[in-house]
């Protein structure tokens, strides 16, 4: 299992209930419609670059990967927002992804 980033281990630890609701609330909603897995994932990503949140980012490319997504397919969902996100944001969002693919790369071989 990942480390978590240590405000939400915080957060986690003051405010159980909240974290409870969270955690409900993110499984009604994948469970609520067609979408598989790894395009929720990819969807969520993509949301994540636009708000331009590092951990989300960082957080939505390890479970699209988990779920099956080939790193191709995360440096496309981030990509196809440049038009509407602009270039230097579809950046940085490419430096976060690639982050956690690298390490996760490093983890697989070494």
């Amino acid at each position: 299992m990942p480390e978590l980033p240590e405000q939400y281990v915080n957060i986690r630890k003051k405010f159980k209930k909240l974290l409870k609701a969270v955690d409900n609330l993110g499984s009604v909603t994948s469970n609520a419609g067609p979408l598989d897995t790894k395009t929720a994932q990819l969807i969520q990503l993509a949301a994540a670059a636009a708000i331009r949140s590092i951990g989300s980012v960082h957080s939505h490319t390890r479970r699209a990967l988990e779920a099956g997504a080939e790193p191709a397919e995360i440096y496309h969902a981030i990509i196809l927002l440049t038009s509407t996100i602009g270039f230097p944001t579809v950046s940085a969002a490419l430096g976060w992804a690639d982050e956690v693919i690298n390490k996760q790369q490093r983890q697989t071989t070494g």
